[in-house]
């Protein structure tokens, strides 16, 4: 099985892998307006952004470097889940695991009902405005056939972004981390490998030096089944509530 390591302390911000992403699929511009979100002018993952580089601009204590803001810099992708809540929640079944395990959408099944959107608790795949069809990383399935690495893998000038398989990347993912607390950078971990959570091991993992939420990722990933049960018993103690109170009112 193959998948993603991308580490985040060699990303240099460039953005090779949004272009190549979007010129290797054919997906069209997303304009190129002010965020605000410093140089970061594609917001977020959708479904004409396969691939998003992160900005994160940190106000630090000037040190002996003179520099008063930490870069943080993150290429975001679809994580390709081991329990991938879009593809339980897909009623015609559009959604698979292709013959190289990763979570496909077949466009030609697709009917655009949307219920695989609110299912992603990365927020990874959307709906395309023009179509209505849902749509996201596809980890070039097409290069994959061919024996050739994702686009965005290949244009990477740092290698920022592994791709290969699964268990070799993790391997070398601990390695990484291993090699950094050695530097001095103790707060380097994997994120995505060897977690509890619902959604399991994620197929594109992520070496972090900071909290996921600094980097727009959920601390603790879940399906969105997991809130059947609290929200049921909510809706029963509110339900038990009114009925009580309707009952002491009619008695006064």
């Amino acid at each position: 099985m193959n998948g993603f390591f991308t580490d985040t302390t060699l990303c240099i911000g460039c953005k090779a892998c949004e272009v190549a992403c979007k010129q290797w699929n054919q997906l069209p511009a997303d304009g190129f307006n002010w965020t605000g979100h410093s140089y970061d002018n594609t917001v977020a993952l959708s479904s004409t952004t396969w691939r998003h580089v992160t900005f994160v601009e940190h106000s630090r204590p000037a040190d002996n470097t003179g520099k008063d803001v930490n870069w943080l810099m993150l290429s975001d992708v679809c994580k390709h889940c081991t329990h991938a809540g879009c593809m339980e929640a897909c009623p015609t079944g559009a959604i698979i695991r292709n013959e190289f395990g990763d979570v496909y959408v077949q466009p030609d099944i697709c009917n655009g009902c949307g219920y695989c959107v609110p299912s992603c608790p990365f927020g990874v795949i959307a709906r395309n405005e023009e179509s209505g069809l849902a749509a996201k990383c596809t980890l070039c399935y097409d290069r994959q056939k061919d024996g050739i690495e994702p686009a965005c893998a290949k244009a990477c000038p740092t290698d920022s972004i592994l791709f290969g398989n699964l268990d070799e990347l993790r391997e070398r993912a601990k390695q990484r981390v291993g090699t950094l607390h050695e530097r001095g950078e103790t707060s380097a971990y994997l994120y995505g490998v060897d977690e509890e959570t619902s959604v399991g091991d994620l197929n594109a993992f992520f070496l972090l030096t900071d909290r996921p939420s600094v980097y727009n990722l959920p601390e603790r990933p879940k399906l969105p089944q997991e809130n059947v049960l609290p929200g049921f018993i909510a809706s029963l103690l509110a339900a038990s509530f009114l009925t009580l109170t309707t009952i002491f009112s009619f008695k006064r």
